[in-house]
């Protein structure tokens, strides 16, 4: 297959293919050339999160870009395999294709669907068909591993709500969040820090739940606390700096004061 690439004034989705092959070529880039799935395995992931930014913020040409950044992950990944005679890009393409074909009956086929519940039930009896799923457990350990904690828990637990294994009600989950509250504080008396580590990943299991109950994303949820938290410290030390105050040489009882007058002044 030729690596040629010809400069144009626009590109479209072949001149991407033909890009990465020629960057990949005895003639091209030493450091794609030296590259594996392992060892820009990484790079995908923060591409990943660029959009995810892009979409928070609402700004369509970083989204643009970002999202170019992720399609060319995609592309590279298909590249190696290229190189191998495993598969190629129009194989990936044929692949989510006929993915998406088969999950959409009520759009490609003859199913009636009501509404977005029914669509997203269909979804999940297709998906665990084909992937040979026919237990609640092999679902639960089909949520990927590699997922951010949070995420992850709340996909087990929606996935283990299907088998009737859930509290009936938000109060109860909420029971449970104390529950496990109060053995963390128990396990922080006795010292064991591996009992505090699995209580404080029960503790933090049982928040997840209670947000599922909530209908509150965990991960944007916590991200949001992230930033708040930054901005109120900020304020905090813009506080300080205008009092002469060394915030390092402060008691905590102070610069709890601090706090509380910066989170008025954000009110």
């Amino acid at each position: 297959m030729s690596d040629e690439f010809t400069i144009k004034e626009s590109y479209q989705m072949d001149d991407l293919v033909k890009l990465v092959r020629r960057l990949r070529s005895e003639n091209g880039c030493p450091w794609d050339r030296e590259q594996d799935h392992h060892s820009i395995r990484k790079n995908f992931l923060e591409e990943t999160y660029e959009v995810l930014e892009a979409i928070d913020t609402e700004d369509t040409d970083l989204l643009k870009e970002e999202l170019g950044d992720v399609l060319l992950q995609v592309v590279f990944h298909t590249q190696m395999e290229t190189e191998k005679d495993s598969f190629d890009f129009d194989s990936v393409c044929d692949g989510i294709c006929k993915k998406l074909v088969q999950r959409h009956p009520h759009v490609f086929g003859n199913t009636e669907v009501s509404g977005t519940g029914e669509v997203l039930t269909n979804w999940d009896k297709i998906k665990e068909k084909s992937k040979g799923q026919t237990t609640y457990t092999e679902t639960l350990r089909s949520v990927p591993s590699v997922l951010p904690a949070l995420m992850r828990s709340e996909k087990v637990q929606h996935r283990a709500a299907k088998s009737g294994f859930d509290y009936p009600k938000t109060e109860d989950a909420f029971k449970d969040l104390l529950s496990e509250a109060k053995e963390l504080q128990e396990a922080i008396a006795e010292k064991d820090h591996s009992h505090m580590e699995e209580e404080m990943g029960d503790l933090l299991f049982a928040a997840v739940n209670v947000s599922r109950f909530l209908d509150v994303d965990p991960e944007q949820s916590l991200s949001k606390a992230c930033e708040k938290f930054i901005s109120r410290f900020e304020q905090v030390e813009h506080l300080a700096q205008e009092r002469g105050i060394s915030m390092k040489e402060q008691p905590l009882s102070e610069l709890d004061k601090l706090w509380k007058e910066a989170k008025e002044k954000q009110k």
